[in-house]
């Protein structure tokens, strides 16, 4: 082992002793916390809160461990820094020694220190003498490469890196393992000013395949949480992608770095109590996600609140029968219409007016004076009645017809299964369901009626008001109690007069309303927890993957969690696939933000060899030929594989290619349409026919949507010709080594003229 070598593993050696110290104070803080023992609610509280905290930090610590060191930057001038070091150690977290300067040991990478590791050139050294990446297996370095920025340094080590760019091409070969692994050591130099733009405002991250966007999206969520934790620790970050498998794929990136407070969602998990298991067809899709359904749900809200043709005979069960105009249910309508509340909030304003006329009708029937003068009712008798009025059962249920409380479940089911009239017949045909799971399309559907209808919390907010009352009886009676007991302390008054200033009791201290507040329960949830159970939930910053493929009614929903229009939006129009999608960026954020958003666009493609690229990129001019790919930035030098076979062969031919296609490391991906897999399955080791694909399997079956966002060594594309041009250009380029195509019938545009060449 060279002297270098053996110099950077004790470093790192040092640094994992400090870690496994940290680790190990963490958890006795959390044992210890959990074995406190206190009497009282307030005691318990504060260890439950203990436990919380200390848990998350040992969670924090335990997911950096592997990889935990891997640069350091050697600089020029290092009397120009405060603390004159001539180089500095960059890793997944800070880590400080245990002294009493708290001297900083490892930088984190997320720290203005640590830029100039992935943005310094030989051009624009930014005060670097040297940059070295650190290669590490478990706690071992392996190698190191180095980067030689200031050209007269005469110094050398044995490991500099000519091409500068060894660590980059090792980890895009290296095999996958059906987990997204982090980029923190390759970050390069246009991705890095992504992860640190401010925050502030919309950002659309656009790019090709392979060009690390959902990579540097994760980064991004790192870099803010770091950057602004005091604002982002309280609101959450939500990452929102387009299916739970890619959510899973990407699960393992931000705990890697440090960070364990951020929500991954589906839209269709973005509705509390709502589990949208169901699949609609893809032109049902489209017909829940136009913005038009906004105002179809609006208007099937309004046709909800009712008034009689004539005449409503209401059956009093003590004063007969009671009725109930129409002139006099539109006075009412209009009224609570008016107040501009959601339904279910302007209900009381309508049921109001609906009392107060029947009440009047009621007086007037019971005290009419027959000669023609006054009422002959009091005004206690006139309370009395509209007492019986109010509280009849007949009275709130002619209410409950004519303005009824709703869920967003009950409007939006009832509009699925009805919803001839308020949209045309064939689209109606289209969405018609009278039961069956909930689906993605449906959420935002639900949000929206949500939004539409309010929650009437009057009740429930007097309720805890009343309980809110008790407690402060209880504290007060408490408080009382201590108060008097000290006066059995002293002989006499005049003893008690005297001394008793100096003696302090709760009674002097604490008022009832604050002790009260002691005993209420806290949330001890974090951020993101609390953020998945609240529709409401305003989130700091949201992340959305595969961001062309969203609706309008979705994109409705989203806005909705950002009043700050603080996002990162990340996609490829070329890769666009859902018929529900809006195209272009403008499309989407216009009516929110107009043009008031930043674009940037990836365009190296470190995934795909340039031998696939180049074949995707012709099925992709085949669609426009306006539309630039990616520039891939390798070769492998195996061109794709074409194979032809007759229909009733292909799915034994599946089976033996796979096994041909299968790395000694790493993952295949056989993509083929949906109709395919029950027979594809049956040829392919580790598929279970039906169940959800689990990417850490050496081969996993998926239709070409599956596939967005995710990467396997090698590929096998199934039937092409019944592949959309867009789904085509998906399943193409998920292949980081080989591709294969097998196919029965014509290929389409794009593929046929590659197989001539």
């Amino acid at each position: 082992m060279s002297e270098e070598l053996r110099s950077e593993q004790e470093f790192v050696a040092r640094v994992y002793t400090r870690l496994g110290q940290l680790q190990e104070a963490a958890e006795r803080a959390a044992a210890a916390a959990l074995e406190q023992v206190g009497a009282g609610r307030q005691a318990r509280l504060e260890r439950d809160v203990a436990v919380l905290e200390k848990g998350r930090l040992v969670a924090e610590l335990n997911g950096v461990e592997n990889g935990l060191v891997f640069g350091r930057i050697d600089l020029n001038h290092p009397d120009n820094l405060v603390e004159e070091r001539d180089s500095f150690h960059i890793g997944r977290i800070g880590i400080r020694a245990d002294d009493h300067e708290r001297t900083p040991i490892l930088i984190d990478w997320r720290a203005d220190v640590a830029r100039p590791f992935y943005l310094a050139t030989s051009h624009v050294p930014m005060g670097l003498r040297r940059r070295r990446h650190i290669t590490m297996q478990g706690h071992e370095v392996v190698a190191l490469h180095d980067e030689i920025l200031d050209l007269s340094d005469e110094e050398r080590t044995g490991f500099e890196d000519p091409n500068g760019d060894a660590v980059l091409l090792a980890a895009l070969n290296a095999a996958r393992t059906g987990r997204m692994g982090d980029i923190v050591q390759t970050i390069q130099a246009e991705q890095d000013r992504i992860i640190r733009a401010p925050h502030q405002g919309v950002m659309v991250v656009e790019g090709g395949p392979g060009t690390g966007k959902t990579a540097v999206a994760l980064h991004r969520a790192a870099y803010l949480l770091y950057a602004q934790r005091a604002l982002l620790a309280k609101r959450a970050v939500l990452i929102v992608g387009p299916n739970p498998a890619f959510l899973g794929y990407i699960g393992e990136v931000l705990p890697s770095l440090g960070e364990t407070g951020v929500l991954l969602a589906t839209v269709g998990e973005l509705f509390p109590g709502v589990e949208a298991t169901g699949e609609d067809t893809q032109a049902a899709a489209e017909v829940k996600g136009r913005a038009a359904m906004a105002e179809v749900l609006a208007e099937f809200v309004r046709d909800r609140q009712s008034v009689p043709d004539e005449v409503l005979e209401i059956d009093h069960e003590d004063h007969g029968t009671l009725l109930l105009d129409r002139k006099t249910a539109e006075t009412a309508r209009a009224a609570a219409r008016e107040t501009h509340l959601p339904h279910n909030l302007a209900r009381p304003h309508f049921a109001f007016r609906i009392i107060d006329a029947l009440t009047e009708q009621l007086v007037e029937r019971i005290g009419a004076d027959p000669y023609g003068g006054p009422n002959l009712l009091g005004p206690d008798d006139m309370a009395q009645l509209g007492k019986d009025v109010a509280t009849s059962a007949a009275v709130h249920e002619a209410i409950a017809e004519l303005w009824p409380e709703l869920t967003p479940q009950q409007l939006v089911r009832e509009l699925l299964a009805d919803p001839v009239g308020y949209l045309p017949a064939a689209d109606a045909e289209l969405i018609r369901r009278t039961s069956g799971p909930w689906t993605a399309a449906d959420v935002p559907l639900l949000d929206e009626a949500a939004e539409l209808l309010g929650v009437d919390d009057s009740a429930e907010r007097a309720r805890q008001e009343a309980e809110r009352q008790r407690r402060i009886e209880y504290a007060q009676g408490v408080l009382d109690l201590s108060y008097a007991s000290r006066t059995y302390e002293f002989e006499d008054k005049e003893e008690l007069d005297e001394d008793a200033a100096e003696v302090l009791s709760a009674h002097d201290i604490i008022d009832a309303e604050r002790m009260a507040e002691r005993q209420e329960e806290e949330d001890l949830r974090s951020a993101a927890e609390r953020a998945a159970a609240d529709r409401t939930w305003a989130f700091g910053h949201i992340i959305v993957d595969e961001a062309q493929e969203l609706s309008a009614m979705a994109w409705r929903l989203l806005m909705r969690r950002s009043p700050t229009k603080s996002m990162t939006l990340v996609g490829d129009p070329a890769q666009t696939a859902d018929a529900a999608a809006l195209g272009s960026w403008s499309s989407i954020l216009g009516p929110y933000v107009g043009d008031r958003f930043e674009h940037v666009r990836l365009g190296v493609n470190y995934r795909t060899p340039s031998e696939v690229m180049e074949l995707a990129a012709g099925v992709l001019r085949s669609v426009d030929p306006a539309l630039e790919p990616p520039r891939s930035v390798r070769s492998t030098g195996v061109p794709p594989r074409f194979v032809s076979v007759e229909e009733s062969e292909l799915p034994a031919r599946v089976g033996e290619l796979a096994g041909e296609f299968l790395p000694e490391e790493g993952r295949l991906a056989v993509i083929a349409p949906r109709e395919l897999h029950a027979e594809l399955a049956a040829r392919l080791p580790e598929i279970v026919p039906g169940a959800a694909p689990d990417l850490t399997h050496r081969v996993v079956l998926l239709d070409a949507r599956q596939s967005k966002g995710l990467e396997f060594d090698n590929v096998l594309v199934v039937e092409p010709g019944s592949l959309s041009a867009s789904d085509l250009y998906v399943a193409l380029t998920r292949a980081t080594q080989r591709l294969g195509v097998l196919y029965s019938a014509a290929l389409p545009d794009g593929l046929a003229e590659a197989v001539t060449r």
